[in-house]
C-alpha cells in the first residue's frame, strides 16, 4: 500500500466523497433494482447504464479508502 500525504483538510475532503459516494452507491442500487422490474434486462438502457455507473462508483469508493489508510497527515 502506497503511502499517501495529506492534510488535515484533505483527509475530511476524502472522507466526506467517501461519504457522497455511498449515499450514490445507495440510490444506483435502487435504480438498478428499479430497472429490474420492468423486465427484459437484455434491452434495458437504464438497468446497464446505473450497472455501469455503479461499478464506477464501488471502483472510486475503493480507491479512495485504500489512499485513506495508508494516509499520512501532514501540516
Amino acid at each position: 500500500m502506497a503511502e499517501t500525504f495529506l492534510t488535515r483538510a484533505g483527509y475530511e475532503k476524502m472522507r466526506q466523497d467517501i461519504e457522497e459516494l455511498k449515499k450514490r452507491k445507495s440510490q444506483l442500487s435502487h435504480d438498478i433494482a428499479d430497472a429490474r422490474e420492468k423486465g427484459d434486462l437484455s434491452e434495458n438502457a437504464e438497468y446497464h447504464s446505473a450497472k455501469d455507473k455503479l461499478a464506477e462508483v464501488l471502483n472510486r469508493i475503493n480507491i479512495l479508502q485504500d489512499k485513506l489508510q495508508g494516509a499520512k497527515l501532514i501540516d
